[in-house]
């Protein structure tokens, strides 16, 4: 392990290296192994354990007694497969103490065992005066490798932190500032343009959708690695709040838009991953960001809108936004011809509507790409769904009086429709992958607590560290 990333390790982190002393085992049962188990466990534990009616349904628990009294261990029930969430209700349930994992675990497998405690850990409370109970700790197996699960659980931990602020402390100044710290973690060279700088570098998009509000429009651009290697480029939709413009959201839509910055937020954290792994890649990050804002000065319904790439586009609705300010960022990212280029946005309620809350959709160029991406969201618990680029509503996005409309004509498949319109922007055999997620959990389940959320962030990564190869 590095001296340099040892630092990334918290003393509040959830997680301990091996060498911990005096942790209380947890055991890992499932129904159809619990006798043979309990077989071979002393007869006081065994009598403790039928006494209290433990059966190793899945999720169940059990805390048994230490011969002094004193808590012993734990045993949890579990599907006949581990995954990561197969521990993760536990940080929130246990007494505080320090455990450890009981049994041999492939290194695979201990390592999601323990990012689900780290992500089971989760909580936010900034704005709680009273300082929430402290957590149990979990201690990794000598197998495990324990900085890579710290870095996912502190990108995930980022998208959520981020996603959770409400929009009065996170404007587009904040978000700017904290791409920024992003970046110097790792040494990126960052720059942002800011309101007029927009137009005067020709992004006229990004500044239409935030010029109405106080909070300036902003692109921020960060750029990493060796020149030399393959080029990467992620591009994340940064709208820090969308009342929906002129076209305003009823309150019930309006509720979550804070929420809307959750492109931004993934790109981040997965610029983190990427950088912090030391993968052998030239990384590009471009970040707009605005606030869809309503003013006497807001963009307005059938204004016709210049863009980065050349084409003019017709406002269909003013809370089609966010895939204004992609598509600037987007025409400039392709530019360098990047071996791959990646956005993230929480961009349309019609893929979420398709699928439910608990996973994101994507759209892809690229059938090998997309099958791997596909086969990373099984292995990695983080599931998605691949929606078609379907060729066949195409043109309903080409506008009246000018070469686009943001919504088009056919009024259903938003999902799609917005990903077509977002590919006029992408050159010809240029390699693509577009997500479009909810970034929020409406309801807790282990280690998956209500509110902002990553979504594909795991199964994105791994593609790309499969991809890209270990760093030099």
């Amino acid at each position: 392990m590095a001296a340099s990333r040892k630092k990334t390790l918290s003393s509040s982190n959830p997680l301990l290296p091996p060498d911990t002393k005096g942790a209380l085992p947890v055991t890992l049962v499932t129904k159809k192994g619990l006798p043979e188990w309990l077989s071979g466990q002393p007869a006081a534990r065994r009598k403790w354990l039928e006494t209290t009616g433990f059966t190793a349904d899945p999720a169940q628990v059990a805390l048994y007694p230490a011969a002094n009294g004193a808590l012993g261990g734990v045993v949890v029930g579990t599907e006949d497969e581990l995954n990561m969430w197969s521990l993760a209700s536990l940080p929130a349930s246990l007494p505080q103490a320090t455990y450890r994992l009981d049994g041999k675990f492939t290194p695979e497998t201990a390592q999601q065992l323990l990012l689900g405690w780290a992500l089971g850990s989760y909580r936010y409370t900034e704005y709680m005066k009273q300082a929430p109970r402290p957590l149990p700790a979990l201690v990794a197996p000598k197998n495990a490798d324990l900085v890579s699960v710290n870095e996912m659980a502190a990108a995930i931990k980022l998208v959520r932190d981020l996603i959770n602020r409400p929009a009065n402390d996170l404007g587009t100044d904040e978000l700017a500032a904290a791409g920024i710290a992003v970046a110097k973690r790792f040494g990126a060279k960052s720059r942002v343009l800011r309101g007029e700088e927009l137009l005067e570098k020709n992004y006229p998009a990004i500044y239409e959708v935030g010029k109405a509000s106080p909070r300036p429009p902003q692109l921020l651009d960060f750029t990493w690695g060796k020149a030399e290697h393959p080029k990467l480029t992620l591009v994340g939709k940064g709208v820090v709040f969308d009342t929906g413009g002129l076209h305003l959201k009823p309150g019930n839509s309006m509720n979550l838009m804070k929420k809307d910055m959750g492109g931004a937020a993934h790109v981040l954290a997965l610029a983190s991953l990427i950088m912090a792994a030391k993968l052998p890649v030239r990384l590009r990050v471009l970040v707009p960001m605005a606030e869809n804002s309503v003013a006497g000065n807001a963009f307005r319904p059938h204004d016709i809108i210049k863009t980065r790439g050349g084409l003019t586009v017709e406002v269909g609705s003013t809370d089609a936004e966010g895939r204004l300010l992609l598509v600037d960022a987007l025409a400039e990212g392709v530019t360098e011809k990047p071996d791959l280029i990646i956005d993230f946005a929480t961009l349309t309620g019609s893929g979420w509507n398709a699928v439910g809350p608990h996973m994101g959709v994507f759209f892809g160029n690229d059938d090998g790409i997309n099958q791997a991406l596909e086969a990373a969201a099984q292995t990695e618990s983080d599931p998605l769904w691949r929606f078609p680029l379907w060729q066949g509503y195409a043109k309903s996005m080409n506008g009246k009086i000018s070469d686009l409309s943001n919504t088009g004509s056919l009024g259903t498949a938003g999902a799609i429709t917005a990903a077509l319109f977002i590919e006029r922007f992408i050159p010809k055999g240029q390699r693509w992958l577009h997500f479009d997620i909810r970034g929020w959990n409406e309801s807790a389940r282990p280690g998956r607590p209500e509110g902002g959320e990553a979504m594909g962030l795991r199964a994105m990564y791994r593609v790309i560290a499969d991809r890209y190869g270990k760093a030099d």
